[in-house]
């Protein structure tokens, strides 16, 4: 009888002592669980408001880390900016910095693939122009992931969304000095070209079609910074075709190739032209010239040497 006490005893105590520790085991669980819940980091991202170019009042988080660029102006902007190492993902025509091409590639600029942008995980999107914005950003939005648009129309707007980055990315202090760097050279070529009189110039795109440049052009402004004036600024839209009637009657004293394999020489309705006769035909490199980015200067100072040497 006393046996049996002493046995059922024991097991009472080994019972109490298994259930004490089952208590403690649940107690962790839940406690683990509970932060793990704390530590989402949807519950806790701290987000800010910001404006785009387009006047679009967005919200994004204070420390972007992740981003995804769809235009090979604005990979260059991030990356001039300091933070090249935030991007993964940009388009299959982002070629500059060489760094560039070791990102991850979600298509071409105005047709990307969104499953493979989703799975990336981006907070924020980067598109240039609000054409984009149109086709995927409900998409996008759907899936938490914020769309910034930049349009900038003239070099001043370039300036502007590349502070815009610095303090979009919290890299004020190197954006900073970026724009001084720029700001300088921009003067200087202001310095240059203050007395000198303005040079009608034509910038072709494309010899065959003749697109070159309009009134709604950011380089038609670049042009008159250079000491220029652009035969085509009152022509609508920012990048139209001409007819070869109309490109005949503007008679250009100097001729800027967007150098490219397949733009290499005036078209022929310029071969009576004073830009031809005077052998005063320039080229830029196309990418250079076309990308609304801390490069556009480099274009600005060889115009401005093409125009007035």
């Amino acid at each position: 009888m006393s046996y049996n006490f002493q046995k059922i005893h024991i097991l009472n105590f080994a019972s109490w002592r298994l259930g004490g520790k089952l208590l403690v085991l649940l107690f962790v669980c839940v406690f683990l669980l509970t932060s793990c819940k704390n530590e989402n980091p949807q519950a806790e991202v701290k987000m800010r408001d910001i404006a785009d170019d387009l006047g679009r009042k967005i919200k994004i988080p204070e420390k972007v880390e992740r981003v995804v660029s769809l235009a090979p102006n604005l990979t260059e902007n991030i990356f001039a900016v300091g933070a090249g190492d935030r991007l993964v993902g940009v388009t299959t025509f982002c070629n500059y910095p060489e760094a560039a091409a070791k990102i991850a590639k979600v298509g071409d600029t105005m047709t990307p693939n969104m499953e493979t942008i989703i799975a990336l995980k981006p907070q924020i999107v980067f598109v240039s122009t609000a054409s984009q914005i149109e086709t995927f950003s409900k998409t996008l939005e759907a899936n938490n992931i914020t769309v910034f648009v930049t349009n900038p129309k003239d070099l001043n707007g370039v300036l502007t969304n590349l502070r815009q980055l610095g303090e979009i990315f919290g890299t004020i202090e190197r954006t900073t000095i970026l724009l001084n760097e720029l700001q300088e050279r921009i003067f200087a070529v202001d310095e240059l070209v203050l007395d000198k009189p303005k040079v009608k110039t034509f910038v072709q795109i494309d010899k065959e079609s003749l697109y070159t440049i309009g009134k709604e052009s950011y380089l038609t402004e670049i042009i008159e910074r250079a000491g220029g004036t652009s035969v085509t600024k009152t022509v609508a839209t920012a990048y139209p075709k001409l007819s070869k009637e109309t490109a005949l009657a503007l008679n250009p004293d100097v001729i800027i190739l967007s150098e490219s394999p397949d733009n290499m020489e005036p078209n022929e309705v310029f071969k009576n032209s004073p830009a031809v006769k005077n052998k005063k035909v320039f080229k830029i490199n196309a990418d250079i010239l076309s990308r609304p980015s801390p490069r556009i200067v480099d274009a600005l100072e060889q115009l401005a040497e093409s125009l007035h040497p």
